[in-house]
């Protein structure tokens, strides 16, 4: 037997996320608006995926996710598993896009454009795939057929993961779109000797507010309130 459902959840927004830089496996917290996220995001995925079992990446900001989501189903368990990290980037780690433009302009360039950039020693697509598949796989196993498993990681072990779980090559095939924190992507177990063995049946599925105002957080209806002398 194996899960029927699994639902891959991208973590709640953090300071790098704010400010656009390469957060590979620095293990950093939600920041304000990454908490509010997480809250609102659960509270949505509640609504139209009740988990049947719940398993995040060890890093923080996925467990502080994956916490406000199984508080939303009122205190369900969640295991972590290092497999479901984010892809680590090497010496990028950390950097701002224009930083890395500046120090690595070609391998940037080339980056930009689907390549691996070597020289950081980043983790290459294809062991995050794997790593990202089997994990998947095995925490699915032995599920019913009708359950639901909520993965809970990171934009490109999400984007990678769903890419090998469609039999599509992670080192070449760049066709999914880039996830918004808090956001999903549902598979479906394909009938039995399908290939592939899953179907995508949504990506980048979210709580509904308009990507400003997520991104903005609770405040972003707010007038500004008058000057202090």
């Amino acid at each position: 037997m194996t899960a029927g459902t699994v639902v891959l959840l991208r973590h709640a927004r953090t300071a790098y996320n704010a400010s656009l830089r390469l957060q590979g496996q620095i293990d950093i917290p939600l920041d304000d608006v990454g908490r509010w996220q997480a809250t609102e995001g659960a509270g949505a995925l509640a609504s139209s995926h009740r988990a049947t079992a719940i398993v995040t990446s060890d890093l923080g900001r996925a467990v502080e996710t994956a916490k406000a989501y199984a508080e939303a189903l009122g205190g369900a368990p969640v295991r972590t598993d290092v497999r479901l990290r984010e892809r680590g980037f090497g010496t990028w780690e950390g950097l701002s896009a224009e930083e890395l433009r500046e120090r690595w302009p070609e391998e940037y360039a080339a980056w930009r454009r689907g390549a691996e950039p070597v020289s950081a020693g980043a983790e290459s697509k294809a062991a995050v795939g794997a790593r990202m598949a089997e994990a998947v796989a095995e925490h699915a196993d032995g599920l019913d057929d009708d359950a639901t498993l909520v993965v809970v990681s990171h934009g490109a072990a999400i984007s990678l993961a769903v890419t090998a779980m469609l039999g599509l090559d992670p080192a070449s095939w760049r066709g999914l779109a880039g996830m918004h924190n808090v956001h999903w992507s549902h598979l479906h177990r394909a009938g039995e000797g399908a290939v592939p063995a899953w179907r995508l049946v949504a990506h980048n599925v979210g709580a509904g507010y308009p990507l400003d105002q997520w991104q903005a957080g609770p405040d972003w209806n707010l007038e500004p309130g008058p000057k202090s002398a």
